[in-house]
């Protein structure tokens, strides 16, 4: 049956210093699962995707309705934060999955990507023509960026990441509260964002003006 649909990508830093807080994230994708699989309008306007990163990028749970996953899948730490893997990854999944739900009678929004590093890419000085890549103006499925720095991560880079909204964790909030809101974050987003949708209104993503722990940073647009 043809439906609206609205993609999400959560893109996930799987580097070693995430190790600590993998188990805390892995509880909050499996509640996230329970809150949006459990809903029936929500479920069924959105589609969900994660795909992980660290020396190389993988897709760990194929777009999919959350209703009809039957567990969610989980996060592990490995070496190196490769920010080319991951946006190469990434603009190769959504042009694929954009295609396949198109073919399938869908109308298809712009799809967003909830992007989480604690820590400066290994690949520094090379990831930037990827980015440009997944955010050309002139590629149509081009996704909606919230980026979100914890721990170590670098202030300007997540600017730079982002396209819609930047958030980078105050000091003195612990990686386990962050990593707890931008869950919080994230799920609101797909409630608000598929509400906003099914009202058959102007579809644009819904991003938590604040978020407890975090601050906005500026976004330039690209």
């Amino acid at each position: 049956m043809s439906e609206q649909v609205l993609p999400f990508y959560v893109v996930c830093d799987e580097s070693y210093s995430m190790e600590p807080h993998i188990p805390q994230l892995n509880q909050y994708l499996q509640e996230l699962h329970q809150a949006i699989g459990t809903d029936p309008v929500v479920s069924d306007k959105t589609r969900f995707c994660v795909i992980g990163f660290s020396g190389t990028a993988e897709v760990l749970l194929p777009l999919s309705e959350l209703s009809e996953v039957e567990e969610m899948c989980g996060l592990t730490a490995k070496a190196a934060t490769s920010y080319i893997a991951a946006f190469e990854l990434v603009r190769d999944t959504i042009d694929r999955d954009v295609s396949m739900l198109k073919g399938d009678g869908h109308r298809v929004y712009r799809p967003a990507v909830f992007f989480l590093s604690d820590g400066l890419p290994t690949d520094e000085a090379d990831w930037v023509p990827s980015h440009q890549r997944l955010t050309d103006r002139n590629w149509g499925p081009r996704p909606n960026i919230v980026a979100f720095g914890i721990g170590e991560a670098d202030a300007p880079t997540i600017q730079r990441v982002a396209t819609f909204k930047a958030f980078m964790v105050r000091q003195g909030v612990s990686p386990v509260d962050a990593l707890h809101e931008f869950a919080k974050a994230l799920t609101k987003s797909i409630v608000r964002s598929s509400t906003t949708l099914a009202d058959g209104g102007q579809v644009s993503l819904q991003v938590p003006e604040k978020i407890e722990g975090f601050t906005e940073l500026k976004v330039d647009p690209v």
